[in-house]
């Protein structure tokens, strides 16, 4: 009894050792070690090891011996990591995977055996006992084992259970100490992610100060020899450049210059032109990429022959060239060398160089760009003169034409209506000569003594009948008189006035029947008769007259049958005009090019090329609408007009944006 108290009160302390090195160790390592001489003080621990998961749960996941002490067995390295095997393969294993105790002898052991390998790695232990570390949600932290080698030290029933108080305390502690670990361990690695990113932001302000000095370079003007000094300076606050070179590539002549040299060794660049082919320069542009070589290195392509004349000296310790490309055009090379031991330049300082000259390319072409385009700019200030004055004959010579064009217009309106006069006023005259002969007779006869009732009856349905047809024909000449009168007037007059739309197209197409007469074209107008307009007429007139005769002309053959037809209506304050024939159409290359002036396909056939031009401008200028248009061969043509029914008085300036350009 005494000897059970005398081990309890051993087991309390030992439990109490446990908690109090969990609150002393900083590290896993220095808390297992004190476990180990804790547990070596009520049991047999010669042979003594924990195994430690990176994370719970996962078949796949890794395992670390951190504390091992053998009698048999070396000791892993305690930072490094295994892949866990499967419990088939490890005792441990099984533990850590079965998340419970495991208790077995060398029999037992070995007739796990399979493929003449033993249950798990090592020596054989006589007798073995593992327990699982397990977290608060009962995941695996890893696996505390103790063994024996001797059969006179084996593990009784009360140990057993001990033990797995024993791996309890230890799970509890290594929580907390693995937390502090990883904190630890995130600080460290923290630490030098921000140093790293320290290090990488002031480099790239380095590199963007560089670009931003380069880009004011230049901006700027300057003369050649403070241009490469200045370039020399930025790139060496960003690498070591002691020993610096700038060849130029000439295409034309297919060579190199050296505009810029800077060496320690030599005071002037051995050449300063050289054919492409030679040198270092040329080795870089071949490779069109940059090149980093040390004094080997160097030495190597000397010898292979790789690289052709080497000039300068070739006792180098570090040696970096990197092509000013933009795009596939060539501008040249940068080198820098270094013949010091201690300054060996790193693949970072060649990626600087090559970022750099890249962008030394783009300010070469961006200065020679702006060279060409001063030279351009004198030039064409030269031309300017001439074309400006070309310009506005062009202008005046187009605005005359299309004057012109509708005074043309017109006196083909004024022919075709006096030719239309004609016949009204020619039934005219011969009625009248017909009525005084018959007067004549009359007369005679009455003085003779001959004139009786039928004579007398007969004279008077000859004026009656002359006077019908006097009437009727000079109703219609004085008709078309009226009409002509009015379109003529509007079309030679920019003023605005009230008018009703479908009384006005009527008028308007009364005017334009000696160009339908003949035809076999119908014309339909589909208006509203309640459209009254405050705009300009002459506008409206000179719009439907151009279509009609563009249709008579482009649309249809000689003796085609066919119909037009106009429609009007209001949506709100605006007036939607329709005009469609149903002709030959036009391609969409023809239809593309319909409101271009001078643009006509019955060019030598009276086409003039301005009709559609006028059109469009009366419609988008005087009128203030919009003018779309819709064909297809085969499916006639089909405009769509959209303007304000009512336009006010336009001022000088107005007036000037309205005339066709």
């Amino acid at each position: 009894m005494e000897s059970r108290l005398t081990r309890l009160e051993a087991v309390q302390t030992m439990l109490l050792e446990i908690g109090r090195l969990s609150s002393r160790c900083t590290n896993v390592t220095e808390f297992l070690e004190g476990v180990h001489t804790a547990v070596g003080r009520i049991m047999y621990a010669a042979n003594f090891f924990v195994a430690l998961t990176d994370q719970g749960g996962d078949d796949n996941h890794m395992v670390r011996f951190v504390y091992f002490v053998d009698e048999a067995d070396a000791a892993p390295d305690p930072d490094t990591w295994f892949k866990l095997a499967s419990p088939e393969q490890s005792p441990t294993a099984w533990v850590i995977l079965h998340r419970v105790p495991l208790v077995m002898t060398a029999e037992q052991a070995i007739s796990k055996s399979f493929a003449g390998s033993t249950w798990g790695v090592g020596t054989t232990a006589e007798h073995w006992m593992g327990c699982p570390l397990l977290d608060q949600n009962h995941v695996p932290l890893g696996a505390i084992v103790i063994q024996s080698y001797d059969k006179e030290h084996t593990f009784s029933a009360e140990d057993q259970a001990l033990f797995e108080l024993i791996a309890g305390s230890i799970s509890s502690a290594l929580q907390g100490l693995q937390s502090v670990d990883r904190l630890e361990q995130a600080v460290r690695e923290r630490t030098a992610l921000l140093a790293h990113e320290v290090a990488e932001r002031r480099r790239a302000e380095s590199i963007q100060h560089a670009l931003y000095q380069l880009a004011d370079l230049s901006a700027n003007t300057v003369d050649g020899a403070t241009l490469n000094r200045r370039l020399h300076e930025i790139i060496g606050e960003l690498v070591p450049a002691r020993n610096f070179l700038m060849a130029l590539y000439h295409p034309d002549r297919h060579e190199l210059t050296i505009p810029y040299f800077v060496d320690e060794k030599d005071a002037q660049a051995p050449v300063k032109r050289f054919a492409y082919g030679q040198g270092m320069s040329s080795y870089v542009l071949q490779k069109r990429q940059a090149v980093l070589l040390d004094g080997p290195g160097y030495a190597a392509l000397v010898a292979s022959g790789e690289l052709k004349e080497p000039m300068g000296s070739v006792e180098i310790a570090s040696w970096m060239g990197a092509p000013m490309l933009l795009g596939e055009k060539i501008y040249g090379v940068i080198i820098v060398q270094s013949y010091d031991p201690d300054v060996i330049y790193t693949q970072a300082d060649l990626d600087i160089l090559a970022f750099m000259a890249n962008h030394v390319a783009v300010a070469i072409a961006r200065m020679q760009a702006d060279r060409a385009i001063r030279k351009a700019k004198e030039a064409l200030e030269e031309q300017n003169a001439a074309l400006n004055s070309a310009l506005t004959a062009l202008k005046e010579a187009q605005s005359e034409l299309v004057r012109q064009e509708k005074l043309a217009s017109l006196g083909r309106l004024v022919a075709g209506v006096a030719h239309e006069i004609n016949t009204p006023l020619g039934i005219c005259v011969t009625a009248t000569s017909h009525l005084v002969q018959e007067l004549k007779l009359t007369r005679e006869d009455l003085a003779a003594g001959t004139l009786d009732e039928d004579g007398l009856n007969s004279f008077f349905d000859i004026v009656d009948q002359s006077l019908r047809i006097m009437t009727t024909n000079t109703q219609r000449a004085a008709a078309l008189v009226r009409s002509f009168k009015q379109v003529a007037v509007d079309q030679s007059s920019d003023e605005i006035r009230a008018f009703n739309l479908r009384k006005y197209l009527d008028e308007v197409l009364l005017s334009l029947q000696p160009k339908l007469k003949g035809k076999q074209v119908a014309v339909e107008i589909d208006c509203a008769p309640d459209i009254h307009m405050e705009s300009f007429p002459g506008a409206v007139s000179q719009i439907v007259t151009n279509m009609v005769v563009n249709s008579l002309v482009h649309g249809y053959g000689e003796g085609q049958e066919g119909k037009i037809r106009i429609t009007g209506k209001l949506d709100g304050d605006y007036v939607l005009f329709d005009y469609s024939d149903d002709g030959i159409g036009m391609d969409n290359t023809t239809l593309a090019q319909l409101f271009d002036p001078f643009f006509t396909t019955k060019r030598g056939s009276g086409g003039s090329g301005l009709g559609a031009h006028i059109l469009y401008n009366l419609v988008t200028g005087p009128l203030g609408g919009t003018v779309k248009v819709v064909s297809a061969p085969g499916m006639g043509l089909h405009y769509k007009l959209r303007f304000p029914r009512t336009r006010r008085k336009q001022g000088p300036a107005e007036l000037a944006e309205a005339e066709p350009a």
